[in-house]
C-alpha cells in the first residue's frame, strides 16, 4: 500500500479546492483514492544483484534526484526525475565516484513550507524532502511518468542501470520525524492510528509532542510496533527496490526511550545493525539531533559507519588558515582514531566531507565568510552561522584574478585532504564543478536555480573538474589512502615538521606533513609525502630521505594541468632534499 499516494492525492485535493480542510472543518473525502496497490513483480531486474563494494573502496557522491538534472544545461530528455539519473551515468562514471547518496525519497509533502521568497514573491517548496508521508512510497515528483505506480519502475530502472556501471545507491532516509508535525499538523498517517505508540509525547499528555528533530514530532522508534515498521521499511528498500545502504537523518533522535531521554542500547540500531537481510548494506548514521543528542564516535551498534562533523570542521579551519589546528587535521587525515579505534571500528566508518546538502557548497565556502539565506523569507534568520568559511578578501563573486587563484587553490586543497584522507570520503554533487548556491547554506525551499546544477559549470571550471577526477583516480589506484586498519607506528606513517624531524605537535601550526611507507600491514604500493602549508608565507621544507626517487604528482599552486599529473607522467625532482612549498598549497610526492 503506498501510504504516500493518499497522502499526495488528499493534498491534490485540498489544493485544487474540492476536499480537504475548509474554514477548520473536515469536508467529505469519501470520494478521493485512499492508497494505490503495485504489483511490480513483472519487473525486469536483469540478474541485478547487490554490488558489496567495501566501504575502503567506496566513494559516496551526495545529490539531489531533481536538482542534479532539473535545470536546462543538463541536455537530458527526462530532466529532474530517476530517468535522468540514468542519462548522466556517463558522467558519474566518467568521475569516478561509486556510489550515489540519493537526498530523501520517500513521498514528502512538498506544499508544507509557507515561507514567500521576498524577491520572488513567490510562495517556497520543501525542495530537500526531509518530511516523509511515506516510508514506503518513492517521491512520484520524480517520475517522468505520473500514472499510479509508474514511480516504482522508473525508481527500481534507475537502481538497475546504476548497478550495471558499478554504482551502488544509498538512501538518505528520514524515520526520526513525519510530515504529520506538531499538534497543529496534517493528521494522515500515524497519528490517526495510535499517537502514544508511533509518536513521542509531552509527559502525561496524550495531545502535545515533544521536538527532538526541529520538525514539529519525533517517532517513537524504540517501541516495538514502530521498530518492527521502521526494520519492515527497510527491508523493502532492500528486497523489492535492491538499495545497497542507507544514510539516517538526525540519528540520534532514534535513541530516544518513549519518555525522550537519551537509551544506553536503544533496540532500533542495534537491531538495525544485527538484522540479517540488512547486513550487506552500509548504514551511516547522521550521529546527532536537534536537542543535545550526539554520539559522533560511538553510534550504538558496531557496525555503523558515522557522518564525522570533526572532520569537517577541522580540515575548515586548517585549510582556512587558523592557528595551531595541524595537531587536529592531522588526527582527521589519519583516520580518526580518538573517535572510532575504542568502540572497534576502522577508518572506514568515518564518513569524511567537507561540505554535504546542509550548509555551504565548497565554492561558497571560499567565497563567503557570512550566509546569504535572504531568499528563504526567513530575513536571514535560518541556517548555521558556524561555517567556518573565509571568502579570501571580497564578499561573493569576484573578478579579481588573484583572488579567483586563491580560491581554486584552497578548493583543491580542500579535495587533496578529504580524497587522501583514510575514511570513506563523501563528495557533494556539484563541488567538482564549482557549483555555487550564492551563499545561501540553507537552501531547504530553493527549488530553482540556487540548488539546481548549472552542467555549464563544467566547462566553466573544468580545471577543478579535472583536477577532481584525477584526484578519485588516484585514490582508487593506490591502497595506501583507503587502509583497512589504523596507522600502527612510524614504519607506517611517519609525521615530519618543516625540517623533516619529528614534529613538536603543540608548536606545529600552519604546516602539516607525513610520510607513508607502501609496504607496510600487507600493502604493496608507492611511498608517498604529504605536504600542506596554510600559512600566508612561502616555506622550504626538507624532504625525507628514501632509497628510491621523489616524484611530483600535486603541487596546488601549479596551474592547471601541472597542478596535478596523470598516471605515468609525473615529475622527477631535480633537488630530492629540499622543496619551495608555497603559501596556501599542497602537494603530494610519490616515489618511484
Amino acid at each position: 500500500l503506498s501510504s504516500g499516494s493518499l497522502f499526495r492525492s488528499y493534498n491534490k485535493q485540498r489544493l485544487d479546492g474540492r476536499a480537504g480542510i475548509e474554514n477548520g472543518k473536515l469536508q467529505d473525502l469519501s470520494d478521493f483514492q485512499k492508497c494505490v496497490v503495485v504489483d511490480d513483480k513483472d519487473f525486469d531486474w536483469q540478474g541485478d544483484k547487490p554490488l558489496n563494494r567495501p566501504l575502503s573502496e567506496t566513494i559516496i557522491y551526495e545529490m539531489h534526484v531533481r536538482g542534479f538534472t532539473q535545470s536546462s544545461t543538463s541536455g537530458v530528455e527526462h530532466p529532474g526525475t530517476y530517468k535522468g539519473i540514468i542519462e548522466k551515468i556517463p558522467y558519474l562514471k566518467f568521475l569516478g565516484i561509486t556510489a550515489v547518496e540519493l537526498m530523501p525519497v520517500f513521498e514528502f509533502d512538498e506544499n508544507e513550507t509557507e515561507f514567500v521568497n521576498p524577491k520572488t514573491g513567490k510562495t517556497l517548496t520543501n525542495y530537500w524532502g526531509y518530511s516523509p508521508a511515506s516510508f514506503f512510497a518513492p517521491e512520484i515528483s520524480y517520475a517522468s511518468n505520473k500514472n499510479a505506480g509508474s514511480v516504482v519502475y522508473e525508481f527500481k530502472e534507475m537502481v538497475r542501470e546504476l548497478h550495471k556501471a558499478g554504482i551502488e545507491v544509498i538512501l538518505d532516509v528520514v524515520y526520526n520525524h513525519t510530515a504529520e508535525g506538531n499538534e497543529y499538523g496534517k493528521t494522515f498517517l500515524y497519528r490517526g492510528i495510535e499517537n502514544a505508540v508511533y509518536y513521542i509525547l509531552s509527559t502525561g499528555c496524550n495531545q502535545y509532542y515533544d521536538n527532538y528533530t526541529g520538525c514539529g514530532n519525533t517517532v517513537n522508534a524504540n517501541h516495538p510496533v514502530t521498530m518492527s515498521h521502521i526494520i519492515q521499511s527497510l527491508k523493502h528498500w532492500v528486497l523489492d527496490m535492491h538499495v545497497d545502504g542507507f544514510r539516517f537523518d538526525l540519528a540520534s533522535a532514534l535513541c530516544r526511550g518513549k519518555n525522550g531521554s537519551l537509551m544506553g542500547e536503544p533496540l532500533l540500531p542495534l537491531a538495525i545493525s544485527e538484522d540479517p537481510v540488512l547486513a550487506n548494506t552500509k548504514i551511516i548514521a547522521e550521529p546527532w539531533d536537534c536537542a543535545g543528542g550526539y554520539h559522533l564516535g560511538n553510534f550504538p551498534g558496531r557496525r555503523w559507519c558515522e557522518w564525522n562533523g570533526r572532520f569537517r570542521d577541522d580540515i575548515r579551519r586548517f585549510i582556512r588558515g587558523d592557528e595551531h589546528c595541524a595537531k587536529d587535521a592531522a588526527t582527521r587525515m589519519a583516520g580518526s582514531s580518538d573517535l572510532y579505534s575504542a568502540s572497534g571500528r576502522q577508518p572506514f566508518h568515518s564518513i569524511n566531507f567537507v561540505t554535504a546538502h546542509d550548509g555551504f557548497t565548497l565554492n561558497d565556502l571560499v567565497s563567503y565568510n557570512y550566509k546569504h539565506n535572504e531568499e528563504n523569507g526567513e530575513e536571514n534568520r535560518d541556517g548555521s552561522d558556524n561555517n567556518l568559511s573565509y571568502n579570501n578578501g571580497y564578499e561573493g563573486e569576484s573578478t579579481n584574478p588573484s583572488i579567483i587563484i586563491s580560491r581554486k587553490r584552497k578548493i583543491k586543497n580542500f579535495f587533496a585532504c578529504l580524497l587522501l584522507s583514510q575514511g570513506t570520503p563523501m563528495i557533494l554533487a556539484g563541488d567538482e564543478m564549482q557549483r555555487s548556491q550564492g551563499g545561501n547554506n540553507n537552501a531547504y525551499c530553493q527549488d530553482n536555480e540556487i540548488s539546481w546544477i548549472n552542467w555549464h559549470d563544467c566547462d566553466k571550471n573544468a580545471d577543478i573538474l579535472r583536477y577532481t577526477r584525477l584526484l578519485i583516480a588516484l585514490r582508487k589506484k593506490h591502497a595506501v589512502f583507503r587502509r583497512d586498519s589504523y596507522f600502527k607506528d612510524t614504519s607506517e606513517i611517519m609525521w615530519c615538521d618543516r625540517n623533516g624531524k619529528n614534529p613538536n605537535w603543540e608548536n606545529l601550526s600552519r604546516f602539516l606533513a607525513f610520510k607513508i611507507n607502501g609496504d607496510a600491514s600487507g600493502i604493496v604500493d608507492n611511498e608517498f609525502y604529504v605536504a600542506i602549508n596554510t600559512d600566508k608565507y612561502d616555506l622550504t621544507i626538507t624532504l625525507p630521505t628514501i632509497e628510491k626517487k621523489w616524484y611530483r604528482v600535486i603541487d596546488t599552486s601549479c596551474k592547471s594541468p601541472d597542478d596535478i599529473l596523470e598516471e605515468g607522467c609525473e615529475e622527477l625532482l631535480q633537488h630530492q632534499g629540499r622543496y619551495v612549498l608555497p603559501a596556501d598549497t599542497f602537494i603530494l610526492l610519490m616515489s618511484k
